[in-house]
């Protein structure tokens, strides 16, 4: 399937994918990080029941706090 990941094309294996499987795969680690599909916001809590399906548009926003 093909995804835009952060307005960036990407391939992976399969039909779909859960966000939690994504952020894992991409290594994305960072504590605070706000998740989109198609700008809808996906909850933290919702990461293993929310799948990514062929042709979605996903935002991985990393929140930074300072001073």
């Amino acid at each position: 399937m093909k995804i835009s990941l952060n307005h960036k094309e990407e391939s992976m294996a399969g039909e779909s994918i859960s966000v939690r499987e994504l952020l894992t795969m991409m290594k994305f680690t960072f504590p605070l990080i706000v998740i989109k599909i198609n700008g809808q916001l996906i909850k933290k809590e919702d990461y293993e029941r929310v799948f990514i399906g062929d042709g979605d548009a996903v935002e991985a926003i990393h929140l930074i706090s300072g001073g």
